[in-house]
C-alpha cells in the first residue's frame, strides 16, 4: 500500500518522492500487465509505457478514487490498447522443473500441468473476461475496485467474472476429458 504523504509530495513536484512512488508500484504494474498479455517482452514494454504514464499524470489524480485502482486501470487499459493493435499469439516456452523432492515428483509435474493448463485456458478468454479475471483472482481486486479500474458497472463486473468462470470450468472440463496435456 502505498502512502498516501508519497503520492501528495509526488504531486506537488518532488521528483524524489515521484521515483520512490513509480519504484514501489513497479513490479505490480508488470505483474498486471503480464498476467494480462502473457508475454513477458509485451509486458515490459506495457509496464514502462504505463509508468510513463503516471509520471506524466500523477497530477490529474484525484483521491475519488484509490490510488491502486488509478494505476491498474492506466495499465489495463494500455495492454487492452496492446491486444487491439496486434493479435496475440500463443508462445511455447521450454519449462525446467527443478525437484527438491523426489517423493514429490509426481505431484510437482502434474501441479506444473495444471498451472500450464490454467494460463493457456485463462488466454483464450475474451478479452474484458481474461482482465477481471487477473485483477481478481492474481491482483486481489475486490468486485468495486475492478469495476473502478475498467470504468464499468459493478453488476457487468460480475457478470464478466461469472462467464469467465464458467467459460473457464468448460474448457478445463475438456481439457480433462482429453487427458494430462504435456
Amino acid at each position: 500500500m502505498v502512502e498516501q504523504g508519497l503520492i501528495r509530495a509526488a504531486q506537488s513536484g518532488d521528483r524524489d518522492a515521484l521515483i520512490t512512488l513509480l519504484r514501489e508500484i513497479e513490479h505490480q504494474v508488470y505483474r498486471t500487465a503480464y498476467y494480462i498479455l502473457n508475454d513477458e517482452q509485451d509486458a515490459m514494454d506495457a509496464s514502462q509505457e504505463a509508468l510513463i504514464r503516471i509520471y506524466t499524470k500523477i497530477g490529474s489524480y484525484e483521491e475519488k478514487a484509490q490510488f491502486k485502482t488509478w494505476v491498474q486501470r492506466i495499465v489495463t487499459n494500455i495492454c487492452i490498447d496492446k491486444f487491439r493493435r496486434t493479435k496475440p499469439t500463443v508462445s511455447i516456452d521450454e519449462h525446467e522443473l527443478v525437484f527438491q523432492d523426489k517423493q514429490n515428483v509426481e505431484q510437482s509435474v502434474m501441479s506444473s500441468y495444471l498451472a500450464q493448463d490454467i494460463q493457456e485456458a485463462i488466454d483464450q478468454l475474451p478479452d474484458h473476461h481474461r482482465t477481471v479475471i487477473v485483477l481478481r483472482y492474481l491482483q486481489d481486486f475486490s468486485y468495486n475496485e475492478i469495476a473502478d479500474c475498467l470504468n464499468l458497472p459493478l453488476n457487468t463486473v460480475k457478470s464478466y467474472l461469472f462467464r469467465a468462470r464458467q467459460q473457464l470450468q468448460n474448457m478445463l472440463q475438456e481439457h480433462q476429458k482429453g487427458g494430462v496435456s504435456g
